[in-house]
């Protein structure tokens, strides 16, 4: 079956008018599927400041049209100058080649051992299970964008970047190695369980807690967003009498906003609130608070706003 002629067109216009196009499930910062997060991950680390993406779950002639177009039967596919790369695998591997660097005009990526440190415990526990596993095996670390740090045994890799810690041979890639940097390793057995605990010093601070008072007080400095995450109805029945945004719109364009940005988030009693919080504090904002109480505090220090 040929490609309809318009939506060739449609296909044309869009990779000439944007150097970079991924044709993916979901969006860079929300894959809808593994091959998608892997190659949308991969971008994301090299054009931190966005590329143009086509979400094929909410275009379904694109979907189809797609596999046409490049003559490549899957999804996601990324086009550099109007040309076919590539699906995940090879995204992945010119990512870690170097190659992807090339094609998008960007230096070579630092290739360097991440700075890691392993307690004695841990790198006693890591070296038995290494050597449980067989010969030719080495720890994998891997560090998602959300800084969450994943260990797990894999077989050694001569192309890794590779760094021995303790007796320890850890491997990882380029993109990996620069998120693990400062990275420690213990091991516990005590009141917080037995196993190994992991910190990572990049990742963004901990959501805190802010009472209803405070703030008031600086989202009426304009040092503080509001984000009251409630639906419509809801926020209808009782409502902050200081400026905030919602949810109404979808969260695109608040998570676009700098990564340095003080928000505070607010619902009926501070848990869907919380759960919005700690969804934007994984995207990397670093001054996240959650409004104790909600709403339902608020009521306390502003007598207008009924309780429901």
């Amino acid at each position: 079956m040929s490609l309809d002629p318009a939506l060739r067109t449609r296909i044309d216009t869009l990779l000439q008018s944007n150097r970079v196009v991924l044709f993916m499930k979901g969006a860079p910062n929300a894959p809808q599927c593994g091959f998608s997060a892997k190659a949308s991950g991969a971008l994301n680390a090299l054009l931190p400041q966005g590329y143009a993406h086509v979400d094929v779950l909410s275009d379904p002639e694109i979907r189809e049209g797609i596999k046409q177009y490049g003559e490549w039967p899957t999804i996601p596919q990324l086009y550099i100058d109007g040309q076919l790369v590539g699906g995940s695998d090879i995204i992945e591997q010119m990512a870690g080649s170097g190659e992807l660097h090339s094609a998008l005009g960007l230096p070579a990526p630092d290739r360097s051992p991440p700075k890691l440190s392993i307690s004695p415990a841990a790198a006693q526990m890591l070296r038995d299970a290494v050597a449980n596993a067989g010969d030719g095996y080495a720890v994998q670390l891997e560090v998602d964008a959300r800084h969450n740090v994943r260990l797990q045994l894999a077989p050694i890799d001569a192309n890794a970047v590779a760094v021995d810690v303790e007796g320890v041979r850890v491997q990882t890639d380029w993109v990996n190695a620069r998120r693990a940097d400062g990275v420690s390793i213990d091991w516990a057995d005590d009141e917080r369980g037995r196993g190994l605990v992991i910190t990572n010093p990049n990742a963004p601070p901990t959501v805190r807690a802010i009472a209803p008072a405070d703030a008031q007080a600086r989202v009426r400095e304009g040092t503080l967003r509001l984000i009251d995450v409630r639906p419509a109805d809801e926020r209808a029945q009782a409502s902050v009498n200081v400026a905030y945004d919602s949810f109404d719109a979808g969260v695109e364009a608040l998570e676009g906003l700098p990564k340095d940005a003080p928000l505070a988030f607010l619902c009926h009693h501070g848990g869907r609130s919380a759960q919005a919080a700690e969804h934007f504090r994984q995207l990397g904002f670093r001054e996240i608070y959650n409004i104790e109480g909600g709403i339902d505090a608020w009521a306390d220090i502003d007598g207008s706003i009924p309780r429901y």
